[in-house]
C-alpha cells in the first residue's frame, strides 16, 4: 500500500455498545479449568477476518452490522459465560460470574474497498488498531468483556470483522466454534449443530496435585532470562514480518534431511528451520540454552483426554524442548527436527495432567516465552 493511501484510509466508529442474550440465561459462577488459568493464558487475543461483497442470496441486501449482532446476541444464549466477567478467588483461582452483561461490540464505516488494502490484509495488518479497536479500559482480564466486537463495513460492499477474546475463555478451537454458531444464527437456525460443553472440571489438577514430567517451558533457561537480543534493541527498530513458503520451498527444505526423516509433517519441517534460522540470527553466546515451545492441541484419541465434543476451553500444552545455541547452530537441520518431534512426542494423558498440577503447585505459572527462540501453533 502506498503511502499516499494509508494518510486517506480513515475508520469512523459508532459509541461501542454490549451484546446480552436475547433471553435471560442462568446466573451462577463457573470456575476455569487449571489449564485454562494459567499466567500464559492471562491475554486479550486480537484476530481479523475480512469479507468480500459476495452474499449468498439469503444475505443478499441485509446489513452485516445488523445480521452480526443478531446472531451474537443469539448466540451468547448457548455460549452465556462469554457474556460474563471473570473474578479471581483464593490462589487467584479464576471464575467467570455469569451476570448476563454482555460483549463489547462497535460498528463502523470505513472509505476505502476490500481490494484497496492489497497485501495489507496479510499479517502483519498495519491497519489493525483501526479495525478492531481497542476501547479504553475493556482490556484487563478480571470484571473486562470476554469478547470485543468490531464489524467494519467497506465501499465495496464487503466488510472486516474484528474480535479480541481473553484467551483464558477458550483457545482457537474454542473460538471456531463460537463462530460457526454465529454463522448458523445468521442464517436462521434455532439452535447449534453442535452445542458448547462447559466441563472445565476435566481438566483441573488432581487431588492430591504431583508433577510427573519435565516441563522445560515454564522454566527460566539461565540467569539472565531475557537474552541481550531483547534488552539492547530498540523496539522501534524491530519490524514484524510474515513469511510464506511455498510447494518448492517445503521440497528443498525436505530435500536436506535424511530419508527417513522426509516425511515429517511440514509443521515439525518449517518449526525446527525457522528456530535454527532465528538462533543463527541473534548470534548467540554458544553456550546459552535456547528452546522450542510449540501449542499442542489435545483433542482427538491421540492423547487418551476424551474430552466430550462441543468442549470449548483450552485444551492445549506447551511442551519443550532445549539445545544449546552452538550444537543448535552447527548441527544439520534434521538436528533441529529430531528434537521438535521429541517436543510432540512428549505429549500424552499423564503431561497435561502434570501440567494441571503444577500450575496448582507452582501457583498458575507463565509460560517462560522470553527464553523461548521459537513459538509455534501446530
Amino acid at each position: 500500500m502506498t503511502h499516499s493511501f494509508s494518510r486517506a484510509f480513515t475508520v469512523s466508529r459508532q459509541p461501542h455498545e454490549l451484546i446480552i442474550p436475547t433471553r435471560s440465561t442462568p446466573r451462577e459462577m463457573k470456575d476455569l479449568s487449571d489449564i485454562d488459568d494459567q499466567e500464559t493464558l492471562r491475554m486479550h487475543v486480537p484476530t481479523i477476518f475480512f469479507y468480500k461483497n459476495n452474499p449468498e442470496p439469503s444475505m443478499k441486501g441485509k446489513d452485516p452490522v445488523k445480521v452480526i449482532i443478531e446472531a451474537v446476541s443469539r448466540a451468547l444464549v448457548f455460549y452465556y459465560p462469554l457474556a460474563g466477567r471473570l473474578r479471581e478467588g483464593p490462589d487467584r483461582k479464576l471464575t467467570v460470574d455469569c451476570n448476563g452483561e454482555g460483549v463489547l461490540f462497535i460498528e463502523a464505516e470505513a472509505n476505502f474497498k476490500l481490494e484497496q488494502l492489497g497485501d495489507a490484509i496479510q499479517p502483519p495488518c498495519p491497519y489493525l488498531d483501526e479495525l478492531l479497536y481497542n476501547v479504553p479500559g475493556s482490556d484487563g482480564i478480571l470484571g473486562c468483556p470476554l469478547l470485543l466486537i468490531q464489524v467494519t463495513r467497506l465501499t465495496c460492499g464487503g466488510f472486516v470483522v474484528g474480535l479480541r477474546f481473553n484467551h483464558t475463555i477458550w483457545d482457537g478451537f474454542g473460538l471456531k466454534q463460537f463462530l460457526k454458531t454465529i454463522e448458523e444464527m445468521a442464517r436462521g437456525e434455532h439452535s447449534p449443530s453442535l452445542f458448547p460443553v462447559w466441563q472445565r472440571e476435566l481438566l483441573n489438577a488432581r487431588n492430591p496435585p504431583q508433577i510427573t514430567c519435565i516441563h522445560h517451558e515454564y522454566e527460566e533457561t539461565s540467569d539472565n532470562p531475557v537474552p541481550d537480543v531483547f534488552i539492547t534493541t530498540n523496539p522501534n527498530d524491530m519490524i514484524h514480518k510474515s513469511f510464506y513458503f511455498g510447494s518448492k520451498d517445503i521440497k528443498a527444505l525436505r530435500q536436506q534431511l535424511p530419508l527417513y526423516l522426509r516425511n515429517c509433517s511440514t509443521f515439525e519441517l518449517l518449526a525446527a528451520f525457522t528456530w535454527r534460522c532465528r538462533t543463527i540470527a541473534l548470534k548467540l553466546d554458544p553456550e546459552e540454552t535456547v528452546r522450542f515451545s510449540g501449542v499442542v492441541n489435545i483433542r482427538g484419541k491421540n492423547y487418551n483426554m476424551y474430552l466430550p465434543t462441543g468442549y470449548y476451553g483450552n485444551a492445549l500444552a506447551f511442551p519443550a524442548v532445549c539445545s544449546k545455541a552452538e550444537v543448535l547452530c552447527r548441527s544439520p537441520l534434521e538436528y533441529a527436527v529430531e528434537l521438535v518431534k521429541k517436543a510432540k512426542a512428549d505429549m500424552n494423558e499423564e503431561y497435561i495432567r502434570s501440567v494441571a498440577d503444577l500450575m496448582v503447585i507452582k501457583g498458575r505459572l507463565a509460560n517462560a516465552w522470553r527464553s523461548c527462540w521459537c513459538y509455534f501453533f501446530g
